[in-house]
């Protein structure tokens, strides 16, 4: 699979997720074949739940949908690195890869002390590390490129936008 490509198109659903007014993250799961199956975009604005990242929007539609033993051959990708909740989401859907763009310590470069994303400085491989079965983690990926939508969302009176 080409996963720069892939990342790269889960970067255009973030960016769809800021055009909709919603935080500039976005998540597609892939199948064994290489088929987009689901698209994901943030959500915590429009639904007011802190809990609607576009990975565990993502995982739950997935879970709802595909039988665990299908998710574990296929790969989760994301703009962003996974925080520890939507890292656990993945962990519990069985879901056996992630490739992700940004990381989470250049993410919080951009956030900086934005209210609205408190960043864990807590990288998904070591919560990975902490469960019962592996999940193979590729990224950053595309790290540069992956922060572009980010620039002037995160703490507006930064017009340079925390650049990486």
């Amino acid at each position: 699979m080409d996963h720069e490509a892939l990342v790269r198109r889960a970067v255009a659903v973030a960016r769809r997720s800021r055009e909709n007014g919603n935080h500039p993250f976005g998540a597609i799961l892939v199948g064994p074949d290489g088929s987009v199956l689901l698209e994901a975009e943030n959500g915590v604005p429009e639904f007011h739940d802190c809990t609607m990242h576009a990975e565990t929007r993502l995982v739950s539609e997935a879970s709802k949908k595909f039988p665990r033993d299908f998710l574990s051959r296929c790969t989760l990708y994301s703009s962003a690195e996974p925080c520890a909740m939507c890292a656990g989401a993945i962990y519990w859907s069985g879901i056996g890869t992630l490739v992700y763009g940004l990381s989470e310590a250049s993410l919080k470069k951009l956030t900086g002390d934005d209210p609205e994303n408190p960043t864990l400085e807590l990288p998904c491989r070591e919560v990975f590390a902490r469960g019962q079965r592996a999940v193979e983690v590729f990224g950053p990926l595309c790290e540069v490129e992956s922060s572009y939508v980010h620039v002037g969302f995160w703490n507006p009176q930064d017009e340079n936008g925390g650049n990486l």
